[in-house]
């Protein structure tokens, strides 16, 4: 199947920029779904990594996808359970993870971090939509929906990937979406202009490995299999040294360009990736952001 994916198209409005990385108009909407327990799935294509978590009262969705795919989402619950979907939590603002938001039913009960709406405000789709499918309520830094079987536990430590990236926990089945700010091995992307942070992402990962009890299985962002809560530590020591040598360089004298043409993966992450994505200026954009916190 030929797939055309356009990737880092940045839309900035009034210096608010909303990263898209999308499928080409033409390409199949084709969602792949992996079980992850009887009643929790993930659904893949189409953008960011979506769970559906099936209860006793409905369905709970993390993120809907690119523009156009909610329909395709809703249509792959449906082969999944009768159920109605009553919830979707955004696990951050960006287009290729909120965008499907505008094709669920006005019922639904739309959650995100007060950051995460403040972001989503700006965006055009939204505009363009009268408000459908807008945050309606938000947490500050822990929220906890439902119970038993069917809780879902969100959490927020700070900026990384956003401002305003959420954690989302099965605690019944010790799993947890990551959305983007552990969206796969690699140099993370980071959008300063919603607030994210290259100097407080590793930092802010610690945090969540510290402060979320008893998960052993991670959904990321955008990775085709899931990761381990000791992936998750990883990842953390992977960002601290990463903005460490970054900052190191910096105050060395260096510019952006010359560091970013000095990395190389460390060897003992093997396994991660050593290209990093061109989307936000790639490495120099990363460092350059980092540069402007340490001002």
């Amino acid at each position: 199947m030929r797939r055309a994916v356009v990737l880092g198209i940045l839309i900035a409005v009034g210096g608010f920029a909303t990263l898209y990385a999308q499928p080409a108009a033409d390409a199949p909407k084709v969602i792949e779904v992996e079980k992850v327990k009887d009643n929790l799935f993930v659904l893949r294509g189409g953008g960011g990594n979506t769970a559906v978590f099936v209860t006793a009262d409905g369905v709970t969705v993390v993120d809907a996808k690119n523009p156009g795919w909610g329909a395709p989402i809703l249509a792959k619950i449906k082969e999944l359970t009768p159920k109605p979907v009553t919830r979707l939590i955004n696990t951050h603002t960006h287009g290729d993870h909120v965008s499907g938001n505008v094709e669920f039913p006005a019922s639904v009960d739309v959650v995100t971090h007060e950051a995460t709406k403040v972001n989503m405000e700006k965006m055009p789709i939204f505009k363009e939509h009268k408000n459908v499918g807008m945050a309606k309520r938000t947490f500050k830094d822990k929220m906890t929906i439902g119970s038993g079987a069917d809780q879902v536990d969100l959490y927020y430590f700070g900026p990384g990937h956003t401002n305003g990236d959420a954690f989302v926990v099965f605690p019944a089945h010790r799993v947890m979406h990551s959305g983007d700010i552990f969206a796969n091995k690699g140099v993370p992307l980071i959008d300063s202009n919603n607030g994210g942070s290259m100097r407080q992402i590793g930092e802010t990962l610690a945090k969540a490995h510290a402060g979320i009890p008893n998960v052993d299985a991670i959904i990321n962002g955008h990775t085709q299999a899931q990761t381990t809560w000791a992936d998750l530590k990883e990842f953390s020591d992977f960002n601290k040294e990463l903005a460490a040598w970054m900052q190191a360089g910096l105050k060395a004298g260096k510019t952006p360009e010359q560091l970013a043409a000095e990395w190389k993966l460390p060897e003992k992450y093997k396994g991660y990736s050593g290209t990093v994505s061109a989307m936000m200026g790639g490495l120099v954009g990363r460092i350059q952001n980092l540069q402007k916190e340490m001002q």
